[in-house]
């Protein structure tokens, strides 16, 4: 493949498919492909689905036909591409096509999961949500990057002593408000946290490498979200304590539901289990 530039974490995580599948990976192809409202997806030609966040906000040039034309250039085409087209488009700069690339990537690490002699060294628990498995202690401090309501709840619920990193506060309700604080002051409260709880769309906007590098030697560090579904090793390199993601179980399913703007209350225990990777 191409040189690659940018994400580390990314960079890693495609070499570590490429290394894995090796030959394989090359007769790969995408058989489907959609962009939904909330989350986007690929199946490929093995089977194997696999999903990602749709980062709308970060598309400013969707607002008129000629600039959204420019947006996604390979409307039309998609299906049939080569997979490791798709994993060069994580690194090309297009929004749109990195997403797609995500999307690959997870679905190509479901693929090495479904292999019955892989052993990544790390346990995959389906069917449990992440957030369930975050432990609130008393007198930690803790860092929520990204408006992640359900971890919100439950760090309101035990008075705990946190703040919430988020680009856009009007996603934020108004009781959240008093723990906002603007993204760019990561490096004033990471430092200090001893729980960090980070969106996996840190991914697609390349910001993940160095909130991990802030956090303090010792912290528990929880990464979720659809985008996060891969290979953890790139993460358990960099401190991840524990990845939580989504496993296609009926990608065909899955994706129709995404098509038509469904979210993971229309597809979680149909087409789609929550995904929690640990260590073991």
């Amino acid at each position: 493949m191409q040189q690659r530039a940018g994400n580390p974490i990314l960079q890693e995580t495609v070499a570590l498919i490429e290394e894995r599948l090796g030959d394989s990976l090359k007769s790969i192809t995408v058989e489907r492909a959609v962009l939904g409202l909330f989350f986007s997806g690929v199946i490929l030609s093995n089977g194997q689905g696999g999903l990602c966040f749709t980062p709308i906000k970060e598309m400013p040039e969707a607002v008129c036909c000629p600039s959204s034309a420019k947006a996604m250039p390979l409307s039309g085409r998609l299906s049939g591409r080569p997979v490791t087209e798709y994993l060069k488009d994580i690194f090309c700069g297009n929004i749109l096509r990195k997403t797609l690339g995500i999307a690959a990537l997870n679905a190509l690490s479901a693929a090495c999961w479904a292999d019955e002699a892989f052993d990544g060294g790390y346990e995959l628990a389906a069917g449990i949500d992440a957030f369930d498995e975050v432990e609130i202690k008393s007198g930690e401090k803790a860092v929520v990057v990204g408006a992640l309501i359900p971890i919100i709840k439950k760090l309101r619920g035990a008075k705990a002593d946190f703040h919430i990193l988020e680009m856009e506060p009007k996603t934020l309700k108004e009781y959240e408000l008093p723990y906002y604080l603007p993204a760019d002051r990561a490096g004033e409260v990471v430092p200090g946290a001893d729980l960090l709880v980070i969106t996996g769309v840190t991914l697609i906007n390349d910001t993940l490498p160095d909130l991990l590098a802030l956090a303090k030697p010792g912290a528990r560090i929880v990464v979720t979200g659809p985008t996060a579904s891969m290979l953890p090793d790139a993460f358990f390199k960099r401190g991840v304590t524990l990845l939580g993601g989504i496993l296609a179980t009926k990608p065909e399913e899955l994706l129709n539901v995404i098509a038509e703007g469904g979210s993971g209350y229309h597809f979680f225990g149909k087409s789609a289990e929550r995904l929690v990777i640990r260590r073991y």
